[in-house]
């Protein structure tokens, strides 16, 4: 079972983000900012949650849409901006103003998920090229 990309990628995404999270509250910690608000906590858990769809659709995909994973992954991004939209913006534009503390809420673990995604997909189709060649 370790050999599975997914699995790996979903051990390797979970860690991440959860050391990712840690960094991101030490740091608001430091700077004597509030640690739990923002929806930080919701944000990352959202972020872990669609990185790992993702890229699950893409593993389920990856033989059947070879060719297209790429704009597929590009979906899967548009996808996180919308979930952004829905869920994130009305809560953090309800006072009028998104503050860099709320952006950051959002858009570290949405950077952190989205090099994850894109480097172990990039490992992954060269994987696939070269067992096809």
């Amino acid at each position: 079972m370790m050999n599975n990309p997914f699995v790996n990628f979903a051990l390797k995404a979970s860690g991440a983000l959860l050391l990712a999270f840690f960094l991101h509250l030490g740091v608001l910690y430091t700077l004597n900012y509030p640690l739990f608000e923002n929806h930080i906590v919701l944000s990352y858990v959202i972020n872990l949650i669609l990185v790992l769809k993702v890229f699950g659709i893409l593993y389920l995909l990856r033989y059947k849409y070879k060719g297209q994973l790429g704009f597929l992954f590009l979906a899967g991004s548009i996808i996180k901006f919308a979930v952004f939209f829905i869920v994130f913006h009305p809560r953090f534009k309800a006072d009028g103003v998104i503050t860099k503390l709320e952006f950051a809420s959002f858009f570290v673990p949405y950077l952190v998920g989205l090099i994850l995604e894109t480097v172990s997909l990039s490992k992954w189709l060269n994987k696939l090229d070269e067992t096809s060649s």
